[in-house]
Protein backbone atom coordinates (compact mmCIF):
# COMPACT_ATOMS: atom_id res chain seq x y z
CA UNK A 1 0.00 0.00 0.00
CA UNK A 2 1.21 3.32 -1.29
CA UNK A 3 2.38 5.94 1.77
CA UNK A 4 0.84 9.38 2.15
CA UNK A 5 4.37 10.92 1.58
CA UNK A 6 4.98 8.33 -1.66
CA UNK A 7 1.59 9.83 -3.01
CA UNK A 8 2.43 13.32 -1.67
CA UNK A 9 5.95 13.21 -4.13
CA UNK A 10 3.63 12.30 -6.90
CA UNK A 11 1.10 14.91 -6.30
CA UNK A 12 4.24 17.59 -6.56
CA UNK A 13 3.74 18.12 -10.49
CA UNK A 14 0.68 18.60 -10.66
CA UNK A 15 0.54 20.51 -7.24
CA UNK A 16 2.73 23.18 -9.25
CA UNK A 17 0.93 23.92 -11.82
CA UNK A 18 -2.00 24.51 -9.85
CA UNK A 19 -0.09 26.99 -7.88
CA UNK A 20 1.12 28.68 -11.47
CA UNK A 21 -2.35 28.93 -12.94
CA UNK A 22 -4.87 29.56 -9.64
CA UNK A 23 -2.39 32.08 -7.60
CA UNK A 24 -1.03 33.62 -10.66
CA UNK A 25 -3.22 36.89 -9.55
CA UNK A 26 -2.05 37.43 -6.13
CA UNK A 27 1.76 36.94 -7.73
CA UNK A 28 1.53 39.28 -9.78
CA UNK A 29 -0.42 42.02 -6.87
CA UNK A 30 2.34 41.25 -4.79
CA UNK A 31 5.20 41.51 -7.24
CA UNK A 32 3.89 45.06 -8.05
CA UNK A 33 4.18 45.94 -4.72
CA UNK A 34 7.76 45.15 -4.33
CA UNK A 35 8.25 47.16 -7.45
CA UNK A 36 6.33 50.01 -6.33
CA UNK A 37 8.32 49.35 -2.52
CA UNK A 38 11.72 48.82 -4.23
CA UNK A 39 13.35 47.36 -0.82
CA UNK A 40 16.57 47.99 0.11
CA UNK A 41 16.71 44.52 1.96
CA UNK A 42 14.33 41.32 2.89
CA UNK A 43 13.92 39.34 5.67
CA UNK A 44 12.33 35.87 5.77
CA UNK A 45 10.20 34.42 8.78
CA UNK A 46 10.13 30.64 8.98
CA UNK A 47 10.84 27.58 11.05
CA UNK A 48 11.73 23.75 9.56
CA UNK A 49 11.22 22.80 6.03
CA UNK A 50 9.18 26.49 5.46
CA UNK A 51 12.68 27.84 6.82
CA UNK A 52 14.66 26.03 3.97
CA UNK A 53 12.78 27.03 1.47
CA UNK A 54 13.16 30.47 2.72
CA UNK A 55 16.79 29.93 2.38
CA UNK A 56 16.83 29.02 -1.10
CA UNK A 57 14.52 31.83 -1.90
CA UNK A 58 17.18 34.17 -0.20
CA UNK A 59 19.41 33.07 -2.37
CA UNK A 60 17.59 33.50 -5.60
CA UNK A 61 16.81 37.39 -4.35
CA UNK A 62 20.03 37.81 -3.57
CA UNK A 63 21.02 36.53 -6.86
CA UNK A 64 18.80 37.79 -9.46
CA UNK A 65 17.21 40.97 -7.72
CA UNK A 66 20.62 41.78 -5.94
CA UNK A 67 19.08 42.28 -2.35
CA UNK A 68 20.30 41.24 0.86
CA UNK A 69 18.04 38.66 2.63
CA UNK A 70 18.55 37.68 6.18
CA UNK A 71 16.54 35.63 7.91
CA UNK A 72 14.74 36.69 11.24
CA UNK A 73 14.45 34.39 14.48
CA UNK A 74 10.63 34.58 15.01
CA UNK A 75 11.09 34.81 19.12
CA UNK A 76 12.45 38.38 18.21
CA UNK A 77 8.88 39.02 18.12
CA UNK A 78 7.29 36.34 20.17
CA UNK A 79 9.64 36.00 23.11
CA UNK A 80 11.97 39.40 22.85
CA UNK A 81 8.98 41.52 21.88
CA UNK A 82 12.25 43.74 19.44
CA UNK A 83 11.12 46.57 17.86
CA UNK A 84 12.75 46.08 14.43
CA UNK A 85 13.21 48.71 12.02
CA UNK A 86 11.70 47.45 8.91
CA UNK A 87 9.91 50.18 7.06
CA UNK A 88 12.76 49.87 4.39
CA UNK A 89 12.40 46.47 3.48
CA UNK A 90 9.94 43.81 2.61
CA UNK A 91 9.24 40.22 4.42
CA UNK A 92 8.58 37.14 3.08
CA UNK A 93 6.73 35.01 5.64
CA UNK A 94 6.28 31.45 5.23
CA UNK A 95 4.28 28.53 7.45
CA UNK A 96 2.35 25.64 5.67
CA UNK A 97 -0.62 25.42 8.79
CA UNK A 98 -0.47 29.70 8.85
CA UNK A 99 -0.63 29.59 12.20
CA UNK A 100 2.19 28.93 14.52
CA UNK A 101 2.01 31.86 16.87
CA UNK A 102 5.80 33.09 16.76
CA UNK A 103 5.77 33.09 12.80
CA UNK A 104 2.48 35.10 13.17
CA UNK A 105 3.75 37.04 15.75
CA UNK A 106 6.92 38.47 13.89
CA UNK A 107 4.91 38.59 10.26
CA UNK A 108 2.67 41.47 12.43
CA UNK A 109 5.65 43.00 13.55
CA UNK A 110 7.33 43.62 9.93
CA UNK A 111 4.05 45.00 8.85
CA UNK A 112 3.51 47.08 11.66
CA UNK A 113 6.94 48.74 11.33
CA UNK A 114 6.35 49.37 7.32
CA UNK A 115 7.46 46.61 5.35
CA UNK A 116 5.73 45.42 2.53
CA UNK A 117 5.15 41.58 4.32
CA UNK A 118 3.84 38.76 2.20
CA UNK A 119 2.71 35.41 3.60
CA UNK A 120 3.20 32.24 1.33
CA UNK A 121 1.05 29.78 2.79
CA UNK A 122 -0.75 26.49 2.31
CA UNK A 123 -4.37 27.76 4.34
CA UNK A 124 -6.23 30.35 3.76
CA UNK A 125 -8.09 32.30 5.36
CA UNK A 126 -5.34 31.97 8.73
CA UNK A 127 -3.51 33.95 10.86
CA UNK A 128 -0.37 34.24 8.95
CA UNK A 129 -2.70 35.51 5.76
CA UNK A 130 -4.09 38.38 8.00
CA UNK A 131 -0.94 39.34 9.85
CA UNK A 132 0.33 40.57 6.22
CA UNK A 133 -0.38 42.69 3.65
CA UNK A 134 -0.38 40.29 0.77
CA UNK A 135 -0.91 36.73 1.08
CA UNK A 136 -0.33 34.27 -1.79
CA UNK A 137 -2.03 30.22 -1.74
CA UNK A 138 0.53 28.35 -2.58
CA UNK A 139 -2.26 25.84 -3.58
CA UNK A 140 -0.52 22.26 -2.57
CA UNK A 141 -3.38 21.22 -1.45
CA UNK A 142 -3.82 18.70 1.47
CA UNK A 143 -0.58 17.03 2.83
CA UNK A 144 -0.97 14.24 5.15
CA UNK A 145 2.21 12.74 5.88
CA UNK A 146 4.14 14.52 8.83
CA UNK A 147 7.34 15.18 6.64
CA UNK A 148 6.58 18.35 4.50
CA UNK A 149 7.19 17.13 0.73
CA UNK A 150 5.20 19.03 -1.74
CA UNK A 151 4.06 22.00 0.36
CA UNK A 152 8.08 22.63 0.35
CA UNK A 153 8.32 22.62 -3.48
CA UNK A 154 5.66 24.85 -3.64
CA UNK A 155 6.99 27.67 -1.09
CA UNK A 156 9.93 27.61 -3.21
CA UNK A 157 7.86 27.91 -6.85
CA UNK A 158 5.73 30.34 -4.96
CA UNK A 159 8.68 32.61 -4.05
CA UNK A 160 10.49 32.30 -7.41
CA UNK A 161 7.46 33.55 -9.09
CA UNK A 162 6.93 35.86 -7.12
CA UNK A 163 10.67 36.96 -7.69
CA UNK A 164 10.17 36.70 -11.39
CA UNK A 165 7.09 39.05 -11.31
CA UNK A 166 9.22 41.66 -8.86
CA UNK A 167 11.96 42.33 -11.28
CA UNK A 168 10.33 41.03 -14.33
CA UNK A 169 12.56 38.09 -15.49
CA UNK A 170 11.13 36.56 -18.49
CA UNK A 171 13.58 33.49 -18.69
CA UNK A 172 12.46 32.83 -14.91
CA UNK A 173 8.94 32.79 -15.79
CA UNK A 174 9.63 30.63 -18.82
CA UNK A 175 11.45 27.85 -16.72
CA UNK A 176 8.62 27.88 -14.13
CA UNK A 177 6.23 26.83 -16.53
CA UNK A 178 8.31 24.37 -17.61
CA UNK A 179 8.47 23.10 -14.45
CA UNK A 180 5.78 20.26 -14.12
CA UNK A 181 7.27 18.81 -17.23
CA UNK A 182 10.61 18.18 -15.56
CA UNK A 183 9.17 17.52 -12.47
CA UNK A 184 7.04 14.49 -13.98
CA UNK A 185 10.57 12.94 -15.10
CA UNK A 186 12.71 13.74 -11.68
CA UNK A 187 9.68 12.48 -9.63
CA UNK A 188 10.89 8.87 -11.85
CA UNK A 189 13.93 8.93 -11.05
CA UNK A 190 15.90 6.07 -8.97
CA UNK A 191 18.48 6.53 -5.81
CA UNK A 192 19.27 2.80 -6.16
CA UNK A 193 22.81 2.73 -5.76
CA UNK A 194 22.87 5.30 -2.88
CA UNK A 195 20.44 2.83 -1.04
CA UNK A 196 22.47 -0.25 -1.55
CA UNK A 197 26.02 1.56 -0.49
CA UNK A 198 24.77 3.20 2.48
CA UNK A 199 24.20 -0.34 4.44
CA UNK A 200 24.55 0.17 8.30
CA UNK A 201 25.44 3.89 8.18
CA UNK A 202 24.69 5.71 11.03
CA UNK A 203 25.60 9.18 10.09
CA UNK A 204 25.74 11.15 6.50
CA UNK A 205 26.74 14.53 5.42
CA UNK A 206 24.63 16.85 2.89
CA UNK A 207 26.23 19.17 0.79
CA UNK A 208 25.20 22.14 -0.91
CA UNK A 209 26.65 25.58 -2.87
CA UNK A 210 24.11 28.73 -3.15
CA UNK A 211 20.21 27.40 -3.63
CA UNK A 212 21.45 23.93 -3.44
CA UNK A 213 22.72 24.61 0.30
CA UNK A 214 18.89 24.72 1.03
CA UNK A 215 18.60 21.73 -0.89
CA UNK A 216 20.96 19.97 1.21
CA UNK A 217 19.62 21.16 4.48
CA UNK A 218 15.89 19.82 3.53
CA UNK A 219 17.30 16.18 2.60
CA UNK A 220 19.47 16.23 5.89
CA UNK A 221 15.98 17.28 8.29
CA UNK A 222 14.18 14.60 6.26
CA UNK A 223 16.59 11.54 7.00
CA UNK A 224 15.76 12.47 10.60
CA UNK A 225 12.43 13.03 10.44
CA UNK A 226 11.68 9.78 8.48
CA UNK A 227 14.22 7.43 9.33
CA UNK A 228 16.02 8.34 12.42
CA UNK A 229 19.37 8.37 10.71
CA UNK A 230 21.59 11.46 11.71
CA UNK A 231 22.27 13.88 8.88
CA UNK A 232 23.82 17.01 8.71
CA UNK A 233 24.07 19.74 6.02
CA UNK A 234 26.83 22.31 4.97
CA UNK A 235 28.09 24.54 2.21
CA UNK A 236 30.04 22.51 0.27
CA UNK A 237 33.42 24.57 0.87
CA UNK A 238 31.87 25.25 4.76
CA UNK A 239 32.76 21.23 5.45
CA UNK A 240 36.45 21.77 4.76
CA UNK A 241 36.43 23.74 7.97
CA UNK A 242 36.37 21.47 10.53
CA UNK A 243 33.90 18.85 9.57
CA UNK A 244 35.76 16.85 7.55
CA UNK A 245 37.49 16.08 9.96
CA UNK A 246 34.92 13.47 10.39
CA UNK A 247 34.94 11.83 7.05
CA UNK A 248 36.48 8.58 6.87
CA UNK A 249 36.94 5.78 4.73
CA UNK A 250 33.60 4.74 3.68
CA UNK A 251 31.51 7.87 5.16
CA UNK A 252 28.50 9.13 3.27
CA UNK A 253 28.51 11.96 1.35
CA UNK A 254 25.54 13.26 -1.29
CA UNK A 255 26.57 16.18 -2.75
CA UNK A 256 23.42 18.86 -4.32
CA UNK A 257 24.86 20.12 -7.48
CA UNK A 258 23.12 22.17 -9.31
CA UNK A 259 24.25 23.54 -12.62
CA UNK A 260 25.15 26.85 -11.98
CA UNK A 261 28.85 28.75 -11.28
CA UNK A 262 28.97 26.54 -8.13
CA UNK A 263 29.05 23.32 -10.16
CA UNK A 264 32.51 23.27 -10.90
CA UNK A 265 34.03 23.56 -6.95
CA UNK A 266 30.87 21.49 -5.42
CA UNK A 267 32.03 18.66 -7.75
CA UNK A 268 35.67 18.90 -6.92
CA UNK A 269 35.14 19.39 -3.53
CA UNK A 270 33.09 15.98 -3.88
CA UNK A 271 36.00 14.03 -5.68
CA UNK A 272 38.63 15.00 -3.18
CA UNK A 273 36.41 13.92 -0.15
CA UNK A 274 36.06 10.25 -2.54
CA UNK A 275 39.32 10.38 -3.03
CA UNK A 276 40.16 9.84 0.40
CA UNK A 277 37.85 6.91 0.72
CA UNK A 278 34.95 8.84 1.72
CA UNK A 279 31.09 7.34 0.14
CA UNK A 280 30.42 10.02 -2.04
CA UNK A 281 27.35 10.46 -4.55
CA UNK A 282 26.66 13.72 -6.71
CA UNK A 283 23.80 14.94 -8.62
CA UNK A 284 26.63 15.79 -11.61
CA UNK A 285 27.97 14.36 -14.81
CA UNK A 286 31.44 16.40 -14.33
CA UNK A 287 32.62 14.11 -11.90
CA UNK A 288 35.91 11.91 -11.97
CA UNK A 289 36.22 9.96 -8.68
CA UNK A 290 32.67 10.25 -7.10
CA UNK A 291 29.60 8.64 -8.00
CA UNK A 292 26.64 9.98 -10.18
CA UNK A 293 23.25 10.10 -8.52
CA UNK A 294 20.58 10.42 -11.62
CA UNK A 295 18.86 14.01 -12.13
CA UNK A 296 16.65 16.07 -13.97
CA UNK A 297 18.91 19.38 -15.81
CA UNK A 298 15.97 22.09 -16.47
CA UNK A 299 17.91 24.75 -17.90
CA UNK A 300 17.69 27.59 -15.54
CA UNK A 301 20.26 27.53 -12.56
CA UNK A 302 17.25 27.88 -10.07
CA UNK A 303 14.59 25.50 -11.19
CA UNK A 304 17.53 23.19 -11.64
CA UNK A 305 18.58 23.16 -7.90
CA UNK A 306 14.98 23.10 -6.95
CA UNK A 307 14.55 19.38 -8.65
CA UNK A 308 16.99 18.03 -7.14
CA UNK A 309 14.89 17.49 -4.15
CA UNK A 310 12.29 15.13 -5.56
CA UNK A 311 14.60 12.23 -6.69
CA UNK A 312 15.79 12.34 -3.08
CA UNK A 313 12.15 12.42 -1.00
CA UNK A 314 11.28 9.01 -3.36
CA UNK A 315 14.85 8.02 -1.75
CA UNK A 316 14.29 8.72 1.21
CA UNK A 317 11.17 7.43 1.61
CA UNK A 318 11.25 4.06 0.48
CA UNK A 319 14.97 4.04 2.30
CA UNK A 320 12.49 4.28 5.80
CA UNK A 321 10.42 2.02 4.40
CA UNK A 322 13.14 -0.48 4.01
CA UNK A 323 13.93 0.38 7.69
CA UNK A 324 10.74 -0.64 8.84
CA UNK A 325 9.90 2.62 9.82
CA UNK A 326 6.52 4.52 8.80
CA UNK A 327 7.62 7.43 6.75
CA UNK A 328 4.08 8.97 7.25
CA UNK A 329 4.15 8.88 11.23
CA UNK A 330 7.90 9.84 12.55
CA UNK A 331 8.34 9.34 15.87
CA UNK A 332 7.94 12.10 18.57
CA UNK A 333 6.52 14.27 15.60
CA UNK A 334 3.59 15.85 14.60
CA UNK A 335 2.18 17.85 11.22
CA UNK A 336 1.73 21.11 12.91
CA UNK A 337 4.52 22.42 15.45
CA UNK A 338 3.21 25.60 17.22
CA UNK A 339 5.92 27.51 18.69
CA UNK A 340 6.27 30.92 21.00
Amino acid sequence: MQTHMRQEINEIPEAVARLLERSSTELASAGRALREKDPAFLVTIARGSSDHAATFIKYAIELTAGRPVASLGPSLASIYGAKLQLGGGAAIAISQSGKSPDIVAMAQAATASGAVAIALTNTLPSPIASACSHAINIQAGPELAVAATKSFVNSIVAGLALLAEWVDDAELRAALQRLPGHFEQAVKLEWNELAQELGEAESLYMLGRGPALAIASEAALKFKETSNMHAEAYSAAEVLHGPVALVERHFPVVTFAARDAAEGSAVEIADALATKGALVFATSDRLSTARRLPFVATGHPLTDALALILPFYGFVEAWSRAKGLNPDSPVALKKVTETL
